[in-house]
């Protein structure tokens, strides 16, 4: 056999054999890569996103697209071959896997986690929506979760109307624990609430619950460091009751970075005219509910799926717009935002073509 050959067949050969260790070397890190994007102000698997009842609403056109980023589930073992194709591709990107998936986090918890933040987001953006119209939102503290095995165990329900405790109303959920801690462990607090199915009624028929008890509860010693504060076991959180119905309909997503986009959605189908004046806009941000828009991850890659979708703008967390800004694709415009009121002007601006002064994202922010 010719020398030629033979070194050629030796490094074919070396490389098939580097190829199939490739594979069988699992390594630690995970994928990402752009997501479905969806048109809140259009249908999803046949039905509209945003579908709303007991209150006027008006036709829109063009796009305001949430972006979503496709990640490896928990358990999903990566090889090398993988890893490295994934780091020269444009459109993944490779992480270590406890960046998805941190403290050994599983596919169920992650799941989980990301329903629930996604399910406060669409409160969130109704709520903000709302504010931004001028529209009254009434707003309660409530019980949010009860701890196994605490003294609020069967005694108080995720729901429940935290009215007041021990005589004194409360306003904010950071005032629940405020007042208990006001007691020594062992000593017994009173909390007044609507019990969480009364007042679910009473939302469903735009309605106030006015119906009260009392719970009396026995706290006990926190497990925390220091001087072992009384506790009840529960956390609060705040939920909302609404003069009319505002539904969001869009399944297999999760997570809390569609709130902005929910949120301009409403807004658009609440108002007369078109919000974007036909165009195609999409974007991405966390937002509470006074209309603050909050940071998200995978920023690059939803950036990706939104110009692979056809979007011309892209409304950017102003925490996100230097990451965005270092690798922009081609024809698409970043906007910068904070509020829910700057993406209302942006959007106004795009819509009648003012476009020279949208506030742009830069590497520096």
């Amino acid at each position: 056999m010719p020398r030629r050959t033979a070194t050629m067949l030796a490094s074919t050969l070396i490389l098939i054999a580097l190829l199939c260790a490739g594979v069988f070397i699992k390594v630690p890190y995970s994928e990402m890569s752009p997501g479905p994007t969806v048109n809140t102000l259009g249908d999803h698997d046949g039905e509209p996103v945003l579908q709303i009842s007991g209150r006027k609403t008006y036709p829109t056109t063009g796009h305001l697209n949430m972006t979503t980023v496709r990640v490896t589930s928990a358990d999903y073992k990566m090889n090398l071959v993988e890893a490295v194709y994934g780091w020269l591709a444009h459109d993944s990107k490779i992480v270590p896997h406890d960046t998805l998936y941190p403290d050994g986090k599983t596919e169920q918890q992650s799941t989980q986690e990301n329903a629930e933040e996604f399910s406060q987001s669409q409160e969130s953006a109704k709520v903000s929506a709302l504010k931004e119209l001028g529209i009254p939102v009434k707003s309660w503290v409530i019980v949010s979760t009860v701890v196994k095995g605490s003294p609020s165990e069967g005694r108080l329900h995720a729901g429940d109307v935290i009215k007041a405790v021990d005589g004194t109303a409360v306003k904010a959920p950071d005032d629940v624990a405020k007042l208990v801690t006001r007691h020594k462990p062992g000593e017994k607090t009173v909390f007044r609430i609507v019990p969480a199915k009364e007042q679910a009624a009473a939302a469903k028929e735009h309605t106030t619950a006015t119906a009260t008890k009392d719970v009396t509860i026995t706290t006990t010693k926190s497990d925390d460091s220091g001087t072992g504060r009384a506790i009840v076991g529960i956390s609060a959180g705040i939920d909302h009751t609404f003069p009319f119905t505002i539904d969001i309909k869009l399944a297999d997503v999760g997570g809390p970075s569609a709130g902005l986009m929910f949120s301009l959605g409403i807004v658009d189908k609440l108002t007369p005219g078109n919000l974007t004046g036909g165009k195609f806009v999409a974007g991405t941000g966390t937002i509470d509910d006074n209309g603050k828009v909050g940071p998200i991850g995978g920023i690059d890659m939803k950036t990706v799926g939104a110009r692979n979708k056809g979007a011309q703008y892209f409304l950017t967390p102003k925490d996100n717009c230097a990451e965005a800004a270092k690798d922009t694709p081609d024809g698409l415009r970043l906007v910068k935002v904070d509020t829910l009121g700057d993406a209302m002007k942006a959007l106004k601006d795009i819509g009648a073509g003012r476009t020279s002064d949208l506030p742009k994202c830069t590497v520096k922010g």
